[in-house]
């Protein structure tokens, strides 16, 4: 049988996911008699808990109607999951979600123990946002996260294994610098030792992340910020396509829609040129469906084609029902 306190957190987790727990049934989860049951509900309210119970056969127990919300009980890998996501949501376009996730961000990390909290607060300061938000980031391991977050605000020398693009593992001893969040991945900007230059690691391809102890003295960024060196070596890298279209809407209606995601060119009060360079050409029609305007695509030649693929096939769906069969 679990610890006395372990059972009673175990109860509370269990009264909030149900409105109604039959007795019989939550002493069962328990794996306890129907009398610590009772005794453990007894904990729960003199823990302030509305605990209310429901007598005879078919008796029960369920959490009072507008109870307030109990103490956050998480572990170490959930806190930083809250904590990313709370910062990301702060960045979102959709009104009123970015001042409510700051108030939420604010409130969570205020009743966060103190080891927890040093953590977050080290992800938050050493992150910087690069904009392209909006899409679900790759797989990343929290605790490498804040690992490289700590060493990077103490000014820490980290080692790593690193796995390039093309496969090959290599060992990584470096000065860690800023994490930066672009679009779907996390990048570590850092200064490499061996290589003698400036870097950024996609940090989906790190693991083994680990401080060493060894502090160091920051040196100069060769760009204005993270973000920026971030961009120009992914503008450097080879990609799939180069889009530019000249849509028909002011450029400032345009930038307020995507331009986090794109360069926006003024041509006259009506018209803009929009350009973006992207390894998939689903993206920038989803992008231009959401301006709700007439478009010209100037390049590449297969964007044109997969919109006239799209178009079809939304054709034939708006055509299924009307007794045409999209003929």
């Amino acid at each position: 049988m679990a610890n006395t306190s372990t059972r009673t957190l175990r109860l509370l987790s269990l009264l909030q996911t149900h409105r109604y727990w039959p007795g019989a049934e939550l002493a069962e989860r328990l794996g306890v008699s129907a009398r610590t049951l009772r005794r453990d509900v007894d904990r729960l309210r003199e823990l302030g808990y509305p605990v209310q119970a429901q007598r005879g056969v078919d008796g029960g127990y369920q959490l009072a109607a507008g109870a307030a919300l109990p103490p956050l009980v998480i572990d170490d890998d959930e806190a930083v999951a809250l904590a990313v996501g709370m910062q990301a949501a702060a960045q979102d376009p959709v009104e009123g979600i970015a001042e409510s996730s700051i108030r939420v961000l604010a409130k969570v990390v205020q009743v966060m123990p103190v080891r927890l909290r040093r953590r977050i607060d080290a992800l938050r300061a050493m992150t910087v946002s690069a904009g392209w938000a909006g899409q679900a980031r790759a797989g990343v391991d929290p605790g490498v996260l804040t690992t490289i977050a700590l060493t990077c605000r103490d000014n820490e020398r980290l080692r790593f294994s690193y796995t390039a693009a093309d496969g090959r593992h290599t060992e990584r001893h470096t000065e860690p610098h800023r994490l930066v969040s672009l679009g779907r991945r996390w990048y570590l900007v850092a200064y490499d030792l061996e290589r003698h230059d400036w870097r950024s690691f996609r940090v989906d391809r790190l693991s083994a992340a680990q401080g060493t102890g060894a502090r160091f003295r920051p040196r100069t960024l060769p760009t204005a910020d993270a973000a920026e060196f971030v961009r120009a070596r992914l503008d450097g890298l080879p990609r799939s396509h180069q889009v530019e279209v000249l849509v028909h809407a002011p450029a400032a209606a345009v930038r307020e829609r995507i331009g986090r995601w794109c360069t926006v060119e003024e041509i006259d009060a009506g018209q803009c040129r929009v350009r973006m360079v992207v390894d998939s050409l689903e993206w920038p029609i989803m992008a231009l469906g959401v301006l709700d305007a007439d478009f010209h695509v100037i390049e590449p030649p297969e964007l044109l084609d997969q919109i006239r693929s799209w178009g079809a096939r939304f054709t034939r769906a708006g055509t299924a029902g009307d007794g045409t069969g999209g003929r």
